[in-house]
């Protein structure tokens, strides 16, 4: 290719790219414009559908206009995005191609010119023009490429309301406060955002459910009633039971059992998803989440005879991510355990999509809180307190901690996080007289505030890929990691390190304090006893497979589970006492859930068990 025809093409090439930003930049300031004005999810017709909704709740042709209507605004605003985000990148492009081009068109241009045959004010005055073209171009191109930032920021203020923290913590792909109530297993009534839900009450398990306007004040004043503290001990509402701090509360647990032989087995129960969740039991109801390739699945069932009640898939949540994130075979889709009030019982998932769920299987709400980046899988457990649910979200893209209304999934508060990603999940621990959430990532260990989110106290102590979540008792944290250390911290104002040791770490199971007394299981194997206030290891012992399930205080005991199946019973006790090894012969990973006279378990064949004296 000669001088002249490489001149050609590099002008064609900025002339067209000039163009096509030209375009795009006039494209994008129109589409904000339209947003604007016309606002996609907001408009005259859908408030006096909803209002007509409210006035004949029996008319299913209504809803089905509302469904309808509201379907195609949603489509509107997520091609409103999509446009947005497409059009910036292509902008993107277009600028830098335009930029190159040009300059190269004129280094061509001043190599051809002979000197001789150029004077010095028609070099100069070449120059000056292209630079001009240059100059102009590009403020083109930084207008334009910033108004696209402009359009997104609307739009993301715009999509429900959500300002402040929860909207800096909000990534683009979550779609905030879209209450769903699911009237049947065929319909679904959805609120428009800045709208009140329309909440669904009678027999909503069979067609025909009535859908009624807001509770009446009464009733929402019974609604916000949050279960005693008393009540959430006398069940295993979550990870690690009571507030997620690996105590059981229940007596009569048993000792001896064989899964080989059945004996006292009361019933095991095969699900049909895969998980490395706990089960959760709320007076005689257990609940589990499960997830693979084809479905997000939760199921509800009978703890006294391992009948399933329920299962129910999580489709259709609003801005739930199209494609399954990528994860570890011992992490897989469904690591995080599910938690209730009693109410409700809330399960979250891989791709971020929370669901909640009445205990009679009906959809509450869903909503996606955006595609986690987290090069395992996602394996927060979600934690409630007092009418929320708080959700431990850090991802590779920094940290964050945020509190759902338990009701409507609505955000109460999202704080961002200075830390790195993490697996661990949130505590909740009496401190100074009042319950503060805990959590533990690298480099950090923070106590925050459940009713506003505030970040009350942190210290840095703890480095690496955390996935051990934080122990209390008696007033200290305990956090440890592999490769790291294991830490004694006073929390308060002035945190500080109480005492620490580095002999032996977990990398997945977490530790549990109790009278006294830490216990810490390792993957490789050991369970260590630690005195809980001095650090003084009072006895070690060393057992022939891995442990990925965390040890449970229950009962004056020591239960933790290794991967084959058989669970190791010791007192809870200064010395080291063995009292059975009872073997269910079904590898396990999961963390036990704990009622009185029973043990739950779930195995890596998808199986539950209940365990329990026949």
């Amino acid at each position: 290719m000669d001088q002249e025809q490489k001149i050609k093409i590099s002008l064609n090439t900025a002339y067209i790219s000039g163009i096509f930003s030209a375009l795009i930049a006039i494209l994008l300031t129109i589409n904000w414009l339209q947003v604007r004005t016309f606002k996609p999810l907001e408009t005259k017709t859908m408030e006096v559908l909803v209002e007509r909704v409210k006035k004949e709740p029996d008319n299913e042709d209504l809803k089905k206009e509302v469904r309808d209507l509201d379907l195609l605004a949603r489509k509107a605003f997520f091609t409103n995005l999509w446009q947005v985000n497409t059009g910036r990148y292509l902008l993107l492009f277009g600028g830098i191609l335009f930029i190159v081009s040009l300059r190269y068109y004129q280094s061509l241009i001043f190599k051809r010119r002979k000197p001789e045959k150029q004077s010095a004010g028609e070099e100069k005055k070449m120059k000056t023009s292209l630079r001009w073209m240059a100059a102009g171009g590009g403020l083109l191109f930084l207008i334009a490429f910033l108004s696209s930032f402009a359009v997104m920021d609307y739009l993301k203020l715009y999509k429900g309301g959500e300002t402040g923290a929860a909207g800096a913590g909000a990534n683009q792909e979550s779609i905030e406060v879209i209450n769903v109530t699911e009237v049947s297993d065929s319909s679904r009534n959805i609120a428009p955002a800045g709208q009140a839900p329309v909440a669904v009450t009678g027999d909503t398990g069979k067609p025909g459910g009535e859908v009624q306007p807001a509770p009446a004040k009464e009733q929402v004043a019974t609604e916000a009633v949050f279960p005693s503290l008393a009540d959430i001990k006398a069940n295993h509402n979550g990870f690690r039971g009571p507030l997620g701090q690996g105590v059981s509360y229940a007596s009569n647990i048993p000792v001896d059992w064989d899964g080989a032989t059945g004996k006292n087995i009361l019933w095991k129960t095969e699900i049909s998803k895969p998980g490395v969740n706990s089960p959760v039991v709320w007076k005689d109801k257990l609940f589990v989440a499960g997830a693979d390739q084809q479905a997000r699945m939760v199921y509800c069932l009978d703890r006294n005879t391992g009948s399933i009640l329920w299962q129910k898939e999580v489709t259709g949540i609003p801005g739930s991510p199209a494609a399954v994130p990528k994860a570890t075979a011992d992490a897989g889709l469904s690591a995080p355990s599910v938690t209730t009030d009693g109410k409700r019982v809330y399960a979250i998932f891989a791709n971020g999509d929370i669901a909640a769920f009445t205990f009679s299987g009906d959809l509450a709400w869903g909503r996606s809180l955006g595609l986690p980046d987290n090069h395992y899988g996602y394996a927060n457990s979600p934690i409630v307190w007092n009418n929320k649910v708080i959700i431990q979200f850090d991802s590779n893209k920094g940290g964050r901690v945020l509190a759902l209304n338990s009701k409507t999934g609505e955000t109460v508060w999202d704080t961002p996080r200075n830390v790195k990603i993490s697996w661990a999940s949130p505590v909740l621990a009496e401190i100074n007289g009042k319950i503060q959430v805990v959590l533990s990532a690298d480099p950090l260990l923070a106590g925050y505030d459940p009713e506003s989110g505030k970040e009350l106290w942190t210290i840095e102590c703890i480095f690496g890929e955390v996935g051990s979540s934080p122990a209390f008792s008696d007033g200290l944290v305990y956090v440890a990691n592999e490769y790291a250390r294991l830490a004694a911290v006073k929390p308060g104002p002035l945190p500080s390190i109480v005492w620490e040791n580095d002999e032996y770490l977990p990398e997945v199971p977490s530790p549990v304090a109790s009278d006294g007394l830490l216990i810490l299981a390792t993957n490789y194997g050991v369970l260590v006893c630690y005195d809980a206030k001095t650090g003084t290891k009072y006895w070690e012992r060393e057992f022939n497979n891995s442990f990925f399930s965390s040890p449970v205080i229950a009962d004056n005991k020591i239960y933790v589970t290794d991967v084959s199946g058989q669970t190791h019973i010791l007192k809870l006790s200064k010395t080291l006492e063995l009292i059975a090894e009872p073997k269910l012969a079904d590898q396990v990973t999961a963390t036990p859930a704990f009622a009185n006279g029973r043990i739950y378990m779930r195995s890596e064949s998808s199986y539950i068990y209940c365990i329990g004296q026949k």
